[in-house]
C-alpha cells in the first residue's frame, strides 16, 4: 500500500519590487515610523531577555517571560510590516535597511539607516553595508 500523499501547498513567488530613488525618499516617513518601533522594540526584548536570564525561576520570571513574548510578537509584526512595503531589514540595533532598486539594469540597494534624512548611499546585493557606494553614482536605468 502506498504512502498517503501530503498536501504541499504552493509557495507564492512574489515579484520583488523595485523602488526608484524618489519612491523610496517619499516612503522614509513611514518607513522611519516602523523602523524606529522595531529598534525601540529590539532594545525591549533584549533587556526583557537579559533580565529573565539573571532571576531565578518564580512568578516574576513567568510575568518577565511573558512580556518578552509579546514583545517578540510585535517585533515580528513590525517586521512583515516592513517586508510587507518591500524594504529588507539588515540590523535591529541600528535600523539599518535596503530598498531594492536598479543600477545599470541590474538589482541593487539603496541603503539607508535610521537617523538618515534621505537614501545617501547603495550597494551591489551581495557587496553590504562595506560596499556603500554614494547616491550620486547610481544611474537607475532599465
Amino acid at each position: 500500500m502506498a504512502a498517503p500523499q501530503t498536501f504541499q501547498p504552493r509557495k507564492k513567488t512574489i515579484a520583488r519590487r523595485h523602488f526608484t530613488l524618489s519612491e523610496a525618499n517619499r516612503s522614509l516617513p513611514l518607513v522611519t515610523r516602523i523602523v524606529r518601533d522595531i529598534v525601540n522594540t529590539h532594545e525591549q526584548c533584549a533587556q526583557l531577555q537579559a533580565r529573565l536570564e539573571e532571576m531565578p525561576s518564580s512568578k516574576v520570571a513567568v510575568a518577565v517571560q511573558e512580556q518578552l513574548d509579546a514583545a517578540m510578537r510585535r517585533l515580528q509584526e513590525y517586521v512583515g510590516e516592513l517586508g510587507g512595503i518591500g524594504v529588507e531589514l539588515k540590523d535591529f540595533e541600528t535600523g539599518l535597511i535596503d530598498f531594492p532598486g536598479r543600477h545599470q539594469g541590474r538589482t541593487v540597494c539603496l541603503c539607508w539607516k535610521l537617523g538618515e534624512e534621505r537614501v545617501g548611499y547603495w550597494h551591489e546585493v551581495h557587496a553590504g553595508f562595506a560596499g556603500r557606494q554614494p547616491i550620486s553614482t547610481l544611474e537607475e536605468q532599465e
